[in-house]
């Protein structure tokens, strides 16, 4: 899926770009003013815009790229990149569906749709892979469980293992931090 999406922000790019060139060229060849600004700004000033819209959707489709190569979500510059590509897309949706119609309306929400569904659809890792309990560290075994401050050590009164069966919560997300767990402090004398 993420190839699909990169695939399309390249496709995306290079029309941007070569869109843009053309209305520069345009611009050029009319010699006309608009406005009084000079044809010569506005021809390269729309070159240099397709140029930098261009190479910012190739490298999102870069990101996307990546992310279907190794088969994790993106982290840092590159979720960055990929939700404000999310929010250019609705942008150029809205303006879109007034100035061109709807069908380039459609591309941009179908655009748009698949970005997020990239964003969506890979979650991170909770922990560490691959991990087995047991054994001596370097050999598989599993992560070190650390006692919370203030807890109960395990006696008597000691809640009996987990068993196989499914508990509430299982389905859900987990962090991939653990959160840290203060008391509460009281705040009348």
């Amino acid at each position: 899926m993420a190839g699909v999406v990169a695939v399309v922000l390249l496709a995306e790019a290079v029309f941007i770009a070569a869109l843009n060139w053309f209305l520069g060229v345009v611009v050029d060849r009319q010699d006309m003013s608009l406005a009084g600004l000079d044809p010569d700004v506005m021809s390269t000033s729309s070159k240099i815009g397709g140029v930098v819209f261009g190479l910012y959707f190739a490298l999102c489709a870069l990101v996307a790229a990546l992310v279907a190569i190794r088969d994790r979500a993106p982290a840092g510059l590159g979720r960055v990149l990929l939700i404000s590509a999310a929010v250019v897309h609705g942008l150029l949706g809205a303006f879109a569906w007034g100035l061109v119609g709807w069908t380039a309306f459609l591309f941009m929400v179908v655009v748009l749709g698949l970005i997020v569904l990239l964003l969506m659809t890979y979650d991170r890792a909770g922990g560490p892979e691959g991990a087995a309990p047991g054994g001596t560290p370097g050999e598989g075994a599993g992560p070190v469980a650390r006692a919370e401050p203030g807890a109960a050590p395990a006696g008597g009164g000691a809640p009996v293992s987990r068993t196989d069966e499914p508990q509430d919560g299982d389905g859900e997300p987990q962090d991939s931090v653990p959160t840290q767990i203060t008391a509460p402090v009281p705040t009348t004398p």
